[in-house]
């Protein structure tokens, strides 16, 4: 008789993570969320139990039942990553962020319930910071192997230039991530990922698809994504188009604003404003618009069958854009899930 192995998926969202996890193989038993916005998405698609609950009072108690009478427990998660960034690195009294302690509130969380195997991925940059290193210290204590590394997405066949830390921690022996999927050549590019969508402009929604819909674009700003190159910067437009902020010496670093992604690239990261031309790389390569949410939920690998939205409801542009930018790639979820059954192969063996 083979063990009962059982995950639940901290800080869940919508499911990213917790359905990569289910297509690898690996059972999820439930997600817990204090955004209640995210119960639809999480239950549909994942026929596994949301949990609305806030991680700094959720206990041990609660969670432990929802693992039952698991022979191994598996505890994943991705605390909420804006502070941790590179782009808030600047930003003054950035660790009285409420988010900043999450990730404290995770490890005690893991301190508490005691599962067999932990999973947190999370922004590179965190590797730098005391929290990081009081979590992974923590872990240890608890008589966990831990590993991580920061990844580049890439490499996994995920199709954003972004890079990740992953972090695997196991009490049945030494884990890792499995080895790199996918070589330069073989990356998976926009056009692989959006290429064949129906065409819409800006401020258009899809008649077959309602979650292809493009906001839409101020009259400049219609002008600037004409005169913007794919892979280029607003130094492509006329000068009377450019921000005065960009028209400074200072403006100059502001480079990966109002670009256009390349066919035959992977996209850019795909954030919580994936969908406003003027916050990112995320002009549409041809067409004069941002990523429509469809194209933003693919690039994170989602399925085109996966459920965001209530049937015959409206859908708030902000919240979707959270949804689905605050997600853990599904692409992801797999490399995880994988690299964790592949670990109970070799312990089981041993």
């Amino acid at each position: 008789m083979g063990l009962s192995v059982v995950t639940v998926d901290v800080f869940c969202g919508i499911g990213g993570l917790t359905y990569g996890l289910r297509k690898a193989g690996i059972h999820v038993a439930a997600g817990i969320d204090m955004d209640e916005s995210c119960r639809y998405a999480y239950e549909t698609n994942n026929y596994a139990k949301f949990v609305n609950a806030d991680i700094r009072k959720i206990t041990a108690r609660e969670v432990n039942k929802l693992f039952g009478k698991a022979d191994v427990k598996i505890l994943v998660g991705c605390a909420p990553c804006q502070c941790f960034s590179k782009h808030t690195q600047k930003i003054k009294n950035r660790k009285k962020d409420e988010k900043w302690n999450l990730l404290k509130a995770f490890g005690n969380l893991i301190s508490d319930v005691n599962p067999d195997i932990v999973s947190m991925e999370n922004v590179g940059e965190l590797k730098n910071q005391g929290i990081f290193k009081r979590f992974v210290s923590g872990l240890k204590k608890k008589g966990h192997h831990v590993y991580w590394k920061v990844i580049y997405c890439p490499d996994y066949g995920i199709p954003q230039k972004r890079s990740r830390l992953v972090l695997l921690a196991s009490k049945l022996g030494s884990i890792e991530l499995i080895k790199k999927t996918h070589t330069p050549e073989r990356y998976r590019t926009v056009k692989q990922i959006i290429g064949d969508l129906e065409k819409i402009g800006a401020g258009e929604e899809s008649k077959k698809d309602k979650m292809h819909r493009a906001a839409i674009l101020s009259a400049t700003n219609l002008k600037r994504i004409k005169q913007s190159k794919p892979g280029g910067t607003w130094l492509d437009w006329k000068e009377e188009l450019r921000c005065p902020c960009h028209r400074k010496k200072t403006g100059e670093s502001y480079s990966a604003v109002y670009g256009r992604m390349r066919w035959n690239e992977p996209g850019p990261t795909i954030t919580t404003q994936f969908y406003v031309y003027g916050t990112g790389r995320f002009g549409h390569p041809e067409q004069n618009r941002a990523l429509s949410f469809r194209e933003g939920a693919l690039l994170q690998t989602f399925p085109k069958k996966y459920k965001f939205i209530k049937p015959r409801t409206e859908y708030a542009t902000r919240q979707l854009g959270i949804h689905i930018g605050n997600a853990v790639p599904v692409r992801l979820g797999v490399i995880i899930g994988s690299s964790i059954l592949k670990h109970l192969e070799v312990t089981k063996n041993e």
